[in-house]
C-alpha cells in the first residue's frame, strides 16, 4: 500500500530503529542518509516500502553510496537494485581502523 510522501511519518516507522534518537528532531531531508542507513541495516520489510515511498529508489541509492559504515549486506542490496556495482560504495572502499570482531 503506497502511502503519499507527505503523510508519512516518522512514527511510521518500527519503533526500534530510531530508539536512541529524539523521533521529533528527525528530518526526512535534513537526516535522510542517517534514515536511509537505518532502514536498510535494521529495519523491516514495511520500513523499506515506507522509505521507498519516502525517498523513491534513485535518492536511496544516492544517500546509501556515501555511507562509509554500511554493511556488506545492505550495500549488496541497494547495489543489485540500482545497478550500481557495489565499488562505486564508499563503505566498500573504505575500511573502517576498527574491525568487527565478526568482520573478516
Amino acid at each position: 500500500m503506497k502511502q503519499d510522501k507527505q503523510h508519512i511519518k516518522i512514527s511510521d516507522f518500527s519503533p526500534h530503529l530510531f530508539w536512541d534518537t529524539d523521533k521529533t528532531k528527525l528530518d526526512f531531508e535534513k537526516h535522510r542518509k542517517y534514515i536511509v542507513k537505518y532502514v536498510l541495516m535494521y529495519g523491516l520489510i514495511n520500513d523499506w516500502r515506507l522509505l521507498l515511498d519516502l525517498y523513491g529508489l534513485k535518492k536511496i541509492a544516492d544517500a546509501a553510496v556515501t555511507i562509509r559504515d554500511l554493511d556488506k549486506k545492505s550495500a549488496s542490496f541497494i547495489s543489485v537494485l540500482s545497478d550500481i556495482p557495489l565499488t562505486q560504495f564508499r563503505c566498500y572502499n573504505t575500511k573502517l581502523s576498527i574491525r568487527q570482531h565478526w568482520d573478516l
